[in-house]
């Protein structure tokens, strides 16, 4: 199947993808006593482990914000873990969506790439009611984010088309590879420690060269980090080559992920 027509099986089963994306919305924190509230505890919880290692006991402190003058390390982490976290939930979400609904996959024909969409979709909402949290506490401590408000809403489409294309391959990976799930733990475990999230990218730097340097920098997890941390934490714009870089990456993750997902699309059945 070719991306076009996968593009219009999709399009034609956007009422399936909606009812989806709201079945995903009303079964999170269901009977949970604090609801939605969890979407921000969570990465809260991890703001405030890595302040008190990282802050508190390795004394690492924030950069000043530019133009912003915001030196709130917490603040700074945070601005960081809410990207990575989105990359990191609908990673892990796409390696279940299709061995998670086996039994639907194997009995009724539709567009499959909805079971992946919806969870994007799912976690976008989620994504968006953390970085509304985040953006009201910068303007408190004074960054001039406010101008920059539809960049940040169009970082966040960018961010969803990359990690879309992501669990797009890892859906039909997981399908034929059932270690994935367990080698992919591994995997994210590296790459965060890959991208600046707890530690200023200065500091790497100044150590890397050549080569290293090269991959470090146009790591996208890095470049979209670097991105919302301008946007935010700073209150400027992000860097025009870290912006042309992010849509490239977008574009291309997410026609990837389609093609590879309609290349084995007709096998997943059988599979399961």
């Amino acid at each position: 199947m070719n991306t076009v027509s996968q593009v219009g099986e999709i399009i034609r089963s956007r009422n399936l993808l909606w009812n989806l994306t709201l079945r995903e919305l009303r079964a999170k924190y269901r009977r949970s006593v604090l609801g939605w509230s969890w979407s921000m505890l969570n990465p809260l919880s991890q703001m405030l482990i890595y302040t008190v290692v990282f802050g508190a006991i390795f004394g690492v402190q924030a950069p000043p914000g530019d133009p912003s003058g915001i030196k709130v390390y917490s603040l700074y982490l945070l601005s960081g873990i809410l990207p990575w976290g989105f990359i990191n939930l609908i990673c892990g979400l796409g390696l279940n969506s299709l061995t998670g609904n086996a039994a639907l996959v194997r009995k009724v024909r539709f567009a499959r790439e909805t079971l992946v969409f919806s969870e994007v979709l799912f976690s976008l909402v989620q994504f968006s009611i953390e970085m509304t949290i985040l953006c009201v506490v910068l303007l408190i401590f004074g960054s001039p984010l406010l101008p920059w408000l539809p960049m940040l809403l169009f970082l966040m489409v960018l961010l969803a088309m990359f990690t879309a294309g992501l669990a797009l391959i890892l859906a039909v990976g997981s399908v034929f590879f059932r270690d994935l799930k367990y080698l992919w733990t591994i995997i994210s475990q590296m790459w965060f420690f890959a991208t600046p999230v707890i530690y200023d990218p200065a500091r790497v730097d100044e150590r890397l060269s050549g080569i290293w340097w090269s991959i470090y920098h146009w790591n996208p997890s890095t470049a979209f980090v670097r991105s919302f941390r301008h946007v935010t934490f700073d209150g400027r714009g992000p860097e025009l080559s870290d912006l042309l870089v992010l849509i490239c990456v977008a574009v291309g993750s997410l026609a990837i992920g389609l093609m590879v997902f309609g290349r084995f699309s007709r096998r997943i059945a059988e599979e399961l």
